[in-house]
């Protein structure tokens, strides 16, 4: 496979007078930091941590000029002797250090270390291993705590935070596939036939796992939980769980403090997962692609992706940051002939 001499990606930059922009631009392979596989992208798609990386977050993008996007899927262009890829494979790379703080998937091509790269399962095209990026793989951790801990579908339900994001609703999916009820927590009420495609059986307003009356303990409500907002949300979940329960834990959207007490630990024995995606190992790694593209695989993977090419990353980054944004933004790394315009912070 040959290569272009130049091509496009999204490029973040910081000017004189501090003000962050991005857009498209046009790099050439050259351009790219050094890397034992070289890889022509099919598709990646948006995370939030992409948003706030096209804001110069400098705990994601400490260096810029930087190419946002942890999550890509392509073609071996190029490989370094004993990589075991082969050109012409094709192959996913999410987590790691892919777009936070390295440069990222929103590109034509990347080149990255031989240990972030996994080989596209046999179960899964390139767009539907996108549709479930990071965020599906995040997903499927979650998932993955709860039936660890022998929570069976008959136990209860399953509150699902943030059930409308990329994790959310992956989430509700694959534990509807399983079985389990699940209840999905969100803001967007008009989203609620969509929740109910993937499988959501009751939807509840986010104050319904918001409670700041200060009690340690709450009536037993959840068998388990899977929570994208962190915060109090977290908490009230913690101290709503019935007895032997989990909350696999993933997000901070709504605030890095947890006001809890130890009571619901030591009385009703729950547990509290944290998942981590970018650094997980890569034996888990693969038992998640594993589940993603067999047992586990959703039925409704084109509902949750919509597709768009590099020029609308600009303006649905700004949805995303406005809380506009649902479900799973697959990008392909074409133009329509005119860079995107940059948007400045």
């Amino acid at each position: 496979m040959s290569t272009p001499s130049a091509f496009p990606c999204i490029m973040v930059r910081r000017n004189d007078d501090d003000q962050v922009s991005f857009g498209v631009e046009t790099i050439t392979v050259d351009d790219l930091p050094p890397g034992d596989v070289l890889i022509q992208v099919a598709c990646s798609s948006l995370n939030y941590k992409d948003a706030l990386a096209c804001q110069g977050h400098r705990g994601i993008a400490p260096n810029l000029p930087h190419v946002p996007g942890i999550d890509c899927a392509g073609h071996v262009v190029e490989a370094a002797p004993g990589s075991n890829f082969l050109p012409g494979e094709p192959v996913i790379v999410t987590g790691y250090e892919l777009g936070a703080p390295k440069w990222g998937g929103l590109s034509e091509y990347v080149r990255v270390p031989a240990e972030w790269v996994v080989s596209l399962p046999s179960g899964l095209s390139l767009a539907e291993a996108m549709t479930y990026g990071t965020a599906g793989f995040t997903a499927a951790q979650c998932v993955t705590h709860i039936v660890q801990r022998d929570i069976k579908p008959d136990a209860g339900d399953v509150v699902v935070t943030g059930a409308t994001g990329g994790v959310g609703s992956v989430a509700v999916a694959i534990l509807a596939k399983l079985g389990y009820r699940v209840a999905a927590v969100t803001g967007k009420p008009h989203e609620a036939e969509w929740l109910r495609s993937l499988g959501a059986a009751e939807l509840l307003p986010r104050e319904a796992v918001d409670d700041d009356s200060g009690k340690p303990m709450l009536s037993e409500r959840w068998a388990a939980a899977v929570d994208t907002v962190g915060g109090n949300t977290l908490s009230t979940l913690v101290r709503s769980l019935k007895y032997r329960g989990v909350v696999s834990a993933c997000g901070l959207v709504g605030g890095d403090q947890l006001p809890l007490t130890v009571y619901p630990f030591l009385l009703r024995g729950v547990t509290l997962v944290g998942i981590d995606s970018a650094k997980c190992p890569r034996d888990m790694r693969l038992d998640m692609w594993a589940k993603l593209s067999g047992l586990w695989k959703i039925d409704q993977l084109e509902q949750l992706r919509r597709e768009i090419t590099l020029d609308a990353v600009p303006a649905e980054i700004e949805k995303m940051l406005a809380g506009q944004s649902f479900g799973r933004v697959v990008v392909t790394p074409q133009t329509g002939g005119e860079h995107g315009e940059a948007t400045i912070y």
